[in-house]
């Protein structure tokens, strides 16, 4: 059997297909356990700061079932710690040739036989004033936005079920749209302040 690192992105695409599921009211808690275990690997003196983020956060949201996390590092954090320590707490580093450090990524769930457990993505990055936290605030301000992205997301599916990178493309538009709506109205709000 294949390693996923040995595997296309077509033999992962089917393999872990775009799934929409119903809101889960376990999400939140399995973010804050999952939380806890990343500051107690990392160490909390490391890390600016931790959110949920993505659909997953949003109270009623249609949603791929994969909690997504953005943990902002201070600096002088190494990248080779921060990977050995993820690692140590069972995530599998995902290096983004397109987003080059100090943007890393970590799974979770994911085996040679397809999903397992409940799916993360950790996203680590320097702090900063990231688009991902509007794009959430603004759609649980907004629910009626929010159901249309949901609405957006299940065509979408049906379109790009086995093709991960068109999915989150045929998104993009839609995210740009909200986002820069949520940047103006909540100015500044994520800037770091240290």
């Amino acid at each position: 059997m294949k390693k996923l690192s040995e595997m296309s992105n077509e033999e992962l695409w089917r393999l872990f297909p775009i799934i929409i599921t119903e809101y889960n009211k376990d999400w939140p808690r399995l973010y804050s356990e999952e939380k806890l275990h990343i500051e107690k690997a990392i160490g909390a003196e490391k890390i600016f700061r931790i959110n949920h983020f993505g659909s997953t956060s949003i109270s009623g949201m249609l949603a791929k079932p994969t909690i997504d996390i953005l943990l902002e590092v201070f600096e002088y954090v190494e990248n080779d710690y921060i990977i050995r320590k993820m690692e140590e707490i069972g995530y599998i580093y995902s290096p983004q040739v397109d987003n080059p450090p100090p943007h890393i990524m970590f799974l979770k769930g994911y085996t040679p036989e397809g999903f397992k457990g409940q799916a993360y993505h950790v996203h680590v990055r320097y702090p900063g004033d990231w688009d991902e936290l509007y794009f959430r605030d603004y759609l649980i301000s907004n629910p009626d936005l929010a159901k249309r992205y949901g609405e957006l997301k299940l065509e979408l599916k049906k379109i790009y079920e086995f093709n991960r990178d068109g999915y989150t493309k045929a998104k993009s538009e839609f995210i740009k749209e909200v986002t820069q709506m949520a940047k103006n109205k909540l100015k500044g709000k994520y800037v770091p302040v240290f």
